[in-house]
């Protein structure tokens, strides 16, 4: 099975090798993304995050979801001494960078819950992957075209938070400017959830995000500096040729 959509602002494409596919399994997984995009969207006044963030949903009325998501947010701010913040000064309240991961990796339960033993689930480029060997190339920051890594995960998740696609997006929320010292930051984790978020908590805090995210457990990083060179611990899986 191959299926691609186009869920929350980016492509998500969904690869199922086994040589048979539990019924409905796609719709299901496409199905639930959709669910998050409307209620975790900042950019849909009636979604319940942007209700939040409006102080229109007292703490009573937050679905269980978002009191989970909202704990990873305080979770990571605390973490990072504030670089990572989700509710920055003069900007809605957008915990983006931690609903992706979170919904994604929630998506990726429901293939391993209905028996799903060999999956490829790629969101945006940040993948989870099971029933391996899987080869993830990180993209080099300078050129669309190349790789500057190949990596090798069997059973896992890899994120990335660069500067190349959206240019300097990422803030640090100790200063209110953008992170500049790091080109790109990949992340290999067990969980979609936790690489995801380390890379962009990571990447917030510059080139110190490159020790703070391995000393996170279960967490190998591969870091591209700004201005050339690449710093990497040593269990990153680099593939071999």
């Amino acid at each position: 099975m191959h299926r691609v959509e186009h869920v929350m602002g980016f492509p998500v494409s969904l690869r199922i090798d086994d040589d048979t596919v539990p019924e409905g399994i796609g719709d299901a997984v496409f199905g639930w993304l959709r669910e998050v995009d409307e209620r975790f969207s900042p950019f849909k006044p009636g979604s319940e995050v942007s209700r939040y963030g409006r102080g229109e949903l007292p703490d009573g009325e937050l679905s269980a979801d978002l009191v989970e998501v909202l704990g990873l947010c305080e979770e990571y701010r605390a973490a990072t001494g504030g670089a990572f913040d989700v509710r920055l000064p003069g900007r809605d309240f957008d915990p983006c960078a931690v609903v992706k991961g979170w919904s994604v990796q929630r998506a990726a339960d429901l293939l391993t819950g209905a028996g799903v033993r060999r999956f490829c689930l790629n969101a945006g480029g940040d993948v989870v992957v099971a029933g391996g060997p899987w080869r993830v190339g990180v993209r080099h920051p300078e050129f669309a075209d190349q790789v500057c890594a190949v990596l090798e995960v069997a059973d896992g998740a890899v994120a990335t938070s660069a500067r190349y696609e959206r240019g300097d997006h990422i803030i640090d929320g100790r200063t209110g400017l953008a992170a500049t010292g790091l080109d790109s930051l990949t992340i290999v984790a067990p969980t979609l959830t936790l690489a995801d978020t380390v890379a962009t908590a990571a990447f917030a805090m510059g080139r110190d995000g490159v020790e703070w995210a391995a000393g996170r457990t279960g967490c190998e990083v591969f870091a591209v500096v700004a201005g050339g060179g690449v710093l990497r611990t040593d269990g990153v899986p680099i593939a071999q040729v």
